[in-house]
């Protein structure tokens, strides 16, 4: 018996206010930045991408799964932001049946962030997450992949990327790769951990999916008014970088990098996440520790 076909769909949850004092060098609010997650669906049966990070995003995605009345076999993490797992075991309740999976590298980092959670994410976004044991089983396990009604779902680490052991998930017969944040789409990139080397590694992990060959690619962040073109992506996320590596060269201070990366950048979303990558890239030049994104 041939295999059903396969559909996807992206629902992002856009940008939410933090308890944060201060705002943008040009008056913005700080906002945690807008993220995508991806919903595989066949006939009967679907997985879950990048669940989100607060409870009220994650109702609305559980709204949605029920609306297109299939049953959520897995929920799958490309990586330990929490951002992109925070809800995965409040989902798994919601939908009997449905396995977290992760990689091993994935899940060691998901333990590190979960030991962090109260002195970093519930200080930002108050009573707003749920609870969040690592109940992730590792991919490898499961021979890196997941099936779909027939249709092989490939698990692929990638390294660091904006974070360490950072993972995507391709889709042959979808011609689609979801990247997590290895790609992004409109949305400043979180650059805090791209010093010492991470913005190389980071550019390792983009050649990684380009030799995908997917024509399509679900950013973690994404504008939710852009297509999902794989060439268009790729290779905006690989200028952003490259601006960044200039302008450090250039601009003296945190402000002085953040007005530039806006005027290569106007249309980009989350200008919070610029703002918090700029104090992380000039540490010496900044007051305390640099505010999250």
């Amino acid at each position: 018996m041939s295999a059903t076909r396969l559909g996807y769909e992206v629902i992002v949850s856009e940008a939410i206010p933090l308890a944060l004092p201060g705002r943008t060098p040009d008056g913005g609010a700080r906002t945690w930045a807008p993220v995508s997650t991806t919903l595989v669906f066949g006939r009967e049966e679907a997985v879950l991408v990048d669940p989100p990070l607060t409870s009220a995003q994650a109702e609305a995605v559980a709204d949605r799964v029920r609306a297109i009345g299939r049953r959520l076999t897995h929920i799958f993490a490309t990586h330990a932001h929490g951002d992109h797992w925070f809800t995965a075991p409040s989902l798994a309740d919601r939908f009997p049946g449905a396995q977290v999976v992760a990689t091993g590298g994935t899940i060691a980092q998901m333990h590190r962030a979960a030991e962090a959670r109260a002195g970093f994410w519930d200080k930002i976004l108050p009573g707003q997450i749920p609870a969040s044991p690592v109940t992730a089983v590792a991919a490898e396990d499961l021979g890196n992949r997941l099936v779909l009604e027939g249709h092989a779902l490939s698990v692929l680490g990638v390294g660091h990327s904006d974070t360490d052991d950072t993972s995507v998930l391709h889709i042959p017969d979808l011609d689609l790769v979801v990247s997590g944040d290895v790609v992004y789409n409109g949305v400043h990139q979180y650059l805090v951990e791209s010093c010492d080397g991470g913005r190389d590694a980071w550019r390792r992990a983009i050649a990684a999916v380009e030799a995908l060959g997917a024509c399509r690619i679900v950013a973690g962040h994404k504008n939710h008014r852009y297509d999902d073109d794989a060439d268009r992506q790729i290779r905006e996320t690989r200028r952003y970088l490259a601006d960044t590596d200039q302008l450090l060269e250039t601009e003296p201070t945190p402000e002085r990098f953040y007005s530039a990366m806006i005027r290569r950048h106007p249309d980009h979303l989350n200008r919070s996440s610029l703002w918090g990558s700029s104090q992380a890239l000039y540490p010496d030049r900044t007051q305390g520790a640099p505010p999250p994104t």
